[in-house]
């Protein structure tokens, strides 16, 4: 058995929907965000075995900062407003290794 992970990197997007009030990502574009960095990572050629893995999630209980993902094995809390901060946490955080600190959270 390998020590290496199955994923280098592991994304989990909160799709979580509520419906008692409480802010909840999915009515904050969290859903079209997930599709929109899964498509990306798959063209890159980043997706896959020993590479990326872009997972939705239900709630990830940061409701009040989301939407909210977190990038894995680093344990990094991100939140985002549009595709643009999608693109920059890939491009910085997932292919070059560097967070993204204005986003986290």
């Amino acid at each position: 058995m390998s020590d290496k992970p199955y994923y280098q990197h592991h994304v989990f997007f909160c799709l979580n929907q509520r419906e008692e009030g409480r802010p909840c990502c999915h009515d904050k574009g969290a859903q079209a965000a997930q599709e929109h960095a899964k498509a990306r990572i798959k063209q890159l050629g980043l997706n896959g075995q020993g590479k990326v893995r872009i997972n939705k999630a239900g709630c990830l209980d940061r409701c009040e900062e989301g939407p909210v993902l977190v990038v894995y094995p680093e344990g990094t809390w991100y939140t985002y407003v549009d595709k643009n901060d999608i693109d920059e946490i890939i491009d910085e955080h997932i292919v070059k290794g560097k967070p993204v600190e204005r986003l986290k959270i």
